[in-house]
């Protein structure tokens, strides 16, 4: 492994979230989920039903991209989508009793992940959550005001660590 006491601080933390995303992938592919999906299952249990493009907006991907993780999601049992009543067009996005029981399973392999990893796991989120804070209340830009809040909304009860 190249010699990591010389690399930057971003490059460790994206290092650190994609091992820790392709481990986590590895074991919610069992229950037919990504770390996609479980993104979408966690604003779908805080928002509640929302239309498939407010769920995209939210999550901060492009409609196709969102079109093809409800369609895992919804043939695993996750999520349920019906038209909307207004217009016809738009489809509403619920999460169903499966997906709320696969949810408390996912977060219980999130902290599986890391559980072998020589590291307080309650400090490590309190420390990323204010790094988050602070980068973002020092850029007022529209664009990271919206993914904080996104963010924070979709993930406000999740206690995972």
């Amino acid at each position: 492994m190249p010699d990591m006491e010389r690399w930057p601080t971003g490059r460790l933390l994206s290092t650190a979230a994609r091992l820790v995303e392709h481990a986590w992938n590895e074991k919610l592919s069992g229950m037919g989920l990504t770390h996609a999906g479980v993104i979408v299952l966690e604003v779908l249990a805080v928002k509640g039903p929302v239309t498939q493009s407010m769920l995209a907006q939210i999550v901060r991907v492009q409609a196709q991209t969102m079109g093809k993780t409800l369609a895992r999601l919804e043939a695993h049992g996750h999520v349920s989508r019906t038209r909307g009543v207004s217009d016809r067009r738009s489809q509403m996005v619920s999460l169903t009793e499966a997906g709320e029981h696969t949810l408390g399973l996912a977060s219980q392999l999130e902290r599986e992940v890391l559980a072998f990893v020589p590291v307080d796991t309650a400090k490590l989120r309190w420390e990323l959550q204010a790094l988050v804070r602070e980068l973002a209340n020092n850029d007022s830009s529209d664009a990271v005001n919206v993914i904080v809040a996104a963010d924070s909304g979709a993930t406000q009860g999740n206690v995972s660590g």
